[in-house]
């Protein structure tokens, strides 16, 4: 009988992948009847160069566009990828591949796209963040503590005025960021550019009493030609920063918005909706580590990466590989379910906690994340007994205290706003 198909010719155990490689780790369990050698190869064929059956005629590239599956550890597997099959500066492109088809094969019962390994010819590309960690702490003058941050809470409900007072409140209370939410973008009663100007003047009133720098995230998220007309405002304005919910615009409208950010000198603050109908089944999907890895090479500055003990899901650990990815410029091959990864000149992503804080779980995400994050508190200031201002003073005396190890009750014998804030909330991690 003929063969008739050849997803085993790209499995490949004696394989070694080359420098210019693109390596990727999955978890794959076979559907019912299918051998690991047939689910990896399917694997590798399908994300590369193969197909259903044998075929009377092949390229003469065959062999150099075709993905190797050349390592099984259990329920991963490595799958190298050559360098010719990426268009070089092509992010969508790459996703086409390593994560397109091969998640609709019946042949496997479930995969997981777990980590990437990136080549230098690959990432040269890209042109990775603009400012970094230590661009944004010169541009808020903030040297060593975290960076401050808040949503006006609810996320949508308050008119443009509203959201405006709102804002100088939480400046006023010594944060360094208010925050739009991912839903909130130019709505009928708290439209985009009234939100700017309102948001504009009380800064420069908070700018005045504090003397201290203050900017915002505004969400300019939309169809890509409105995004930059949002951008383009936001610079007239003098403000320092665009956000984006990066997975439901997608990365080829990132990759615009970089480039028009490069133009204007606007960071971008990545809000990551919507990553979890990707990550949150451990079985089956796209890893939060994976997405993240994308954010950096593609070029965002800041990118919400879970709050350790807040409300959102993600294991200290989970959320520790992720901020790690983010800010260190070699990742080791350290274990069989991570890649190693060299950025070289990309910059680092200021990594940002945020989901749930208030100031009693602050000393804890700071001993889990460091000082080198951007924390947003957002109902753990609106919701302070006397009120957002009083909230933030309470968040920032947190900090100080955690930084200068000193216990919260001991130091809220002399600052009343966090003594208020720990009479409320305690220590309760929100769900």
């Amino acid at each position: 009988m003929k063969k008739v198909d050849w997803y085993q010719d790209f499995v490949d155990f004696a394989y070694r992948p080359k420098e210019d490689d693109v390596v990727c780790l999955f978890r794959f369990e076979p559907s019912q009847g299918v051998s690991n050698l047939e689910a990896v190869g399917r694997i590798a064929s399908e994300s590369s160069a193969g197909t259903w059956t044998t075929l009377s005629n092949l390229p003469r590239n065959i062999e150099r566009v075709k993905a190797r599956s050349f390592e099984i550890k259990g329920r991963f597997v490595r799958v190298a990828y050559p360098i010719d099959l990426w268009e070089p500066g092509n992010m969508p492109q790459l996703l086409s591949g390593v994560a397109g088809n091969i998640f609709g094969m019946r042949a496997l019962k479930n995969l997981r796209l777990v980590d990437i390994s990136l080549p230098v010819a690959y990432t040269k590309n890209f042109l990775g963040p603009q400012f970094g960690i230590d661009g944004i702490r010169r541009m808020l003058k903030v040297k060593r503590r975290p960076v401050t941050g808040a949503v006006a809470k609810p996320k949508v409900g308050w008119d443009a005025e509203e959201h405006a007072k709102i804002a100088y409140e939480t400046w006023s209370g010594g944060f360094d960021l208010v925050k739009d939410d991912e839903n909130l973008t130019s709505l009928k009663f708290n439209k985009f550019e009234q939100r700017v100007k309102l948001c504009y003047r009380m800064r420069e009133r908070a700018e005045r009493e504090s003397g201290n720098r203050k900017s915002a995230l505004f969400n300019i998220t939309g169809e890509t030609n409105q995004m930059i007309k949002r951008a383009k405002l936001l610079h007239d304005y003098g403000f320092e920063y665009v956000m984006i919910d990066v997975v439901v615009t997608g990365f080829s409208s990132l990759q615009t918005m970089r480039n028009v950010c490069q133009d204007l000198g606007l960071a971008i603050h990545a809000h990551r909706a919507m990553h979890a109908a990707f990550d949150r089944n451990p079985l089956h999907g796209i890893t939060m580590l994976f997405l993240a890895k994308m954010c950096r090479l593609v070029g965002v500055d800041q990118l919400h990466v879970g709050a350790v003990v807040g409300k959102l899901a993600g294991t200290p650990k989970q959320v520790l590989e992720i901020k790690n990815q983010m800010v260190l410029k070699t990742i080791k091959n350290l274990s069989p379910v991570h890649l190693q990864q060299q950025w070289n000149s990309i910059k680092p992503v200021f990594p940002v906690s945020s989901g749930g804080i208030h100031p009693g779980i602050i000393p804890e995400v700071l001993r889990i994340m460091g000082n080198e994050i951007v924390m947003l508190v957002s109902g753990g200031i609106h919701g302070h007994p006397d009120g957002t201002r009083s909230g933030a003073l309470a968040a920032m005396q947190s900090i100080m205290a955690s930084m200068d190890g000193i216990p919260l009750r001991e130091y809220a014998m002399t600052h009343a706003e966090l003594r208020a804030a720990l009479e409320k909330w305690g220590r309760i991690r929100p769900e």
